[in-house]
C-alpha cells in the first residue's frame, strides 16, 4: 500500500479492487449467499466509475429472515450482563484499530472520500465506540427512599430488534454512531446501508463476528427504499435511527410513527458561517475552506453559506484563494456519482442565472488522469448571492460555498433564523460578546466558535433542530442512550410504616 507522502497524485488514491465484488446479507453470524436469483445492485466508485460490485435488493423474505435471527438473539443478549456485552466490543475496538487503514481504503473508493477523510470518519466511529465501552462503568439507573419505607428504582432496559438506515457519505462512522451503543445496552442491532456504499459495512459485520458477537446480535441487510419501508413496516422492530435528506428524514418518521414505532430521524441541513471582519484571517480562511469543501462538501455539518459581515472583501479573497489550490483526488474526493455531479453543475448555473457571481469555479477542475472516468467537481465560491435564492437556502450537497453580504451581525442571525435546517451556525470573531451573542441566539443544534465543522466530540451527543431532526433526542452520547432504551420504574414496600406512603 503506497505510502501517503508518495510524490505521485495518483498513487496517493484509493485501491480498487480487480474483480467485482459479490456482496450479501449478513444474517445469524454469516453472508447469506442469494437461494435464488433476484434483483441485484450495482455498486461503482465515484474516483473513476469502475465496478466495485453487487449487492441484493432484499425480498420481502431475506428481510424477514434477518428479523427472526435477530429477534432470537436479542432475547438471549438482553440477559448478558452489561460488563458481559461490552467484552467483544473491547476486541471489536482492537479489530478496527488493527485494520484501520484497509477500512479507510474501502470507506474511501465507495464513497469517493479522500484517504485521509475516511481514516477521520472511522476514528470518529471509534470515539463512540469508546463511550459505548464507558457504559459499564456509567450508572444509568437510580434508586431513591421515596417515603419510610418505600423505595423507587429506575431501570434501563434493551427494546429487542432495532434497526439503523444509514447515507452514502460515511459508511463507517454513521453506523457507529448507532450501532456500538445500541449492542452494548442489549439490543439485536439491523444496519441497511446506502446501497451505494454496502461494502463496507460487511467488513464491519465480519469484525463484530471476529469479535465474538453472538450470531444475530448484528445484521446487515441490503437494498433501496422497499428495503427501507420493509424495516419499518416489520412488527418485530422496535426502534429506528435514519441519518439522510431532510425529505426522505421526514417520510421515515411519518412512516415509522405512523405505526407506533420509536424513531430518531437526522436530515440536511444549510449551515451558516459568520464571518466578521475582526475575524483571525488563520482560523477564519482555513476553518472555511475546510468546512465547504471537506468530503466534498457532501455531509451535514459542510458550512456551505458564508454570511459576510460588513466589510470582510479581504477574508473572502483568501479564502477564494487557499480553496483554488487544492488539488482533487489528494485534497478533495469525488462527488457520489454522476447523477449528483450533474445537479450541483445545474444549481451553480442557476445561481448565475439568478444574478451571482462566480468568484471561483470548479466546473473545468479535472483530477489525475487516472480517475477521468470518475465524478469530480472542484471548490466552488459564489459571490453576492441573494438572500432569498436557491443557492442560499437550499442544500446543494457539493463542495459549493455561497456567499451573501449583510450589513450587522444581527441581520446574519436574522437569515440564521429563517432557514428550515438547524444543524450548525459558525462564528469566526475575536470579540467574544459577538461569539456568546451566536451562541444565545442562533437556533441550530450545534454552534461553532472559530470552528467551521462544530461536530460534538464524545459523550457530547450530535443533534440539529428543525428540519434536521425528526423525532426527540440526539444519536450519540447519552441521547444514544435513551434512544435505544426503555425505562422501567420499580416502587417497592417492605412492612407497614406510618401514613400514607404516597406522603
Amino acid at each position: 500500500m503506497p505510502p501517503d507522502d508518495h510524490p505521485s497524485i495518483a498513487s496517493r488514491l484509493v485501491d480498487l479492487p480487480e474483480t467485482p465484488y459479490v456482496g450479501a446479507n449478513f444474517v445469524a453470524g454469516a453472508t447469506r449467499p442469494r437461494a435464488q436469483r433476484g434483483e441485484v445492485i450495482e455498486v461503482h466508485s465515484p474516483y473513476n466509475g469502475q465496478l466495485l460490485g453487487t449487492v441484493p435488493e432484499s425480498s420481502a423474505v431475506e428481510l424477514d429472515e434477518a428479523v427472526q435471527a435477530a429477534k432470537r438473539a436479542a432475547s438471549d443478549w438482553a440477559r448478558w450482563s452489561l460488563k458481559e456485552r461490552t467484552a467483544p466490543l473491547f476486541r471489536f475496538r482492537a479489530l478496527l484499530l488493527e485494520q484501520l487503514e484497509s477500512l479507510a481504503h474501502s470507506v474511501a473508493a465507495e464513497s469517493g472520500k479522500t484517504l485521509s477523510e475516511a481514516r477521520a470518519g472511522l476514528e470518529k466511529g471509534i470515539e463512540v465506540v469508546e463511550y459505548a465501552l464507558s457504559l459499564q462503568n456509567l450508572d444509568q439507573g437510580a434508586s431513591l427512599e421515596v417515603s419510610r419505607g418505600v423505595r423507587c428504582e429506575l431501570r434501563r432496559e434493551p427494546l429487542g430488534v432495532v434497526a439503523g438506515i444509514t447515507p452514502f457519505n460515511f459508511p463507517a462512522m454513521v453506523p457507529m454512531w448507532m450501532f456500538p451503543i445500541a449492542v452494548t445496552l442489549g439490543n439485536a442491532f439491523i444496519l441497511k446501508p446506502s446501497e451505494k456504499v454496502p461494502f463496507t459495512s460487511l467488513r464491519l459485520a465480519e469484525l463484530m463476528r471476529a469479535a465474538g458477537y453472538p450470531a444475530g446480535v448484528f445484521s446487515v441487510v441490503h437494498g433501496g427504499i422497499r428495503t427501507v419501508h420493509g424495516l419499518i413496516d416489520h412488527p418485530d422492530i422496535a426502534a429506528y435511527a435514519f441519518v439522510g435528506s431532510s425529505k426522505v428524514a421526514a417520510s421515515v418518521y411519518a412512516r415509522a410513527a405512523e405505526r407506533g414505532k420509536r424513531v430518531l430521524a437526522l436530515g440536511g441541513a444549510k449551515n451558516s458561517l459568520i464571518l466578521m471582519p475582526d475575524a483571525d484571517p488563520q482560523l477564519a480562511i482555513s476553518g472555511v475552506v475546510a468546512s465547504f469543501t471537506g468530503c466534498a462538501g457532501q455531509r451535514c455539518m459542510a458550512g456551505s453559506l458564508l454570511i459576510a459581515v460588513g466589510d470582510c472583501d479581504r477574508l473572502v479573497e483568501a479564502i477564494s484563494a487557499q480553496a483554488a489550490g487544492i488539488q482533487l483526488g489528494s485534497d478533495m474526493g469525488a462527488i457520489i456519482n454522476a447523477e449528483a455531479r450533474a445537479r450541483l453543475v445545474a444549481a451553480i448555473e442557476r445561481a448565475q442565472q439568478a444574478g451571482a457571481r462566480v468568484l471561483l469555479d470548479g466546473r473545468t477542475l479535472q483530477p489525475p488522469a487516472a480517475y477521468a472516468g470518475g465524478s469530480w467537481l472542484g471548490p466552488t465560491i459564489l459571490d453576492e448571492v441573494a438572500p432569498d435564492s436557491a443557492a442560499a437556502t437550499e442544500e446543494l450537497f457539493g463542495p459549493v460555498l455561497s456567499v451573501v453580504r449583510v450589513a450587522s451581525l444581527r441581520e446574519a442571525l436574522e437569515l440564521e433564523a429563517k432557514s428550515p435546517y438547524g444543524n450548525a451556525t459558525s462564528i469566526f470573531t475575536q470579540s467574544g460578546a459577538h461569539a456568546r451573542y451566536v451562541s444565545d441566539h442562533a437556533q441550530s443544534g450545534m454552534i461553532g466558535v472559530n470552528v467551521g465543522v462544530p461536530v460534538p466530540r464524545e459523550p457530547f451527543s450530535f443533534g440539529g433542530t428543525k428540519a434536521s431532526r425528526f423525532g426527540h433526542g440526539d444519536i450519540t452520547g447519552s441521547g444514544g442512550v435513551e434512544l435505544w432504551t426503555k425505562l422501567k420504574k420499580v416502587t417497592a414496600k417492605w412492612g407497614q410504616s406510618d401514613g400514607s406512603w404516597m406522603s
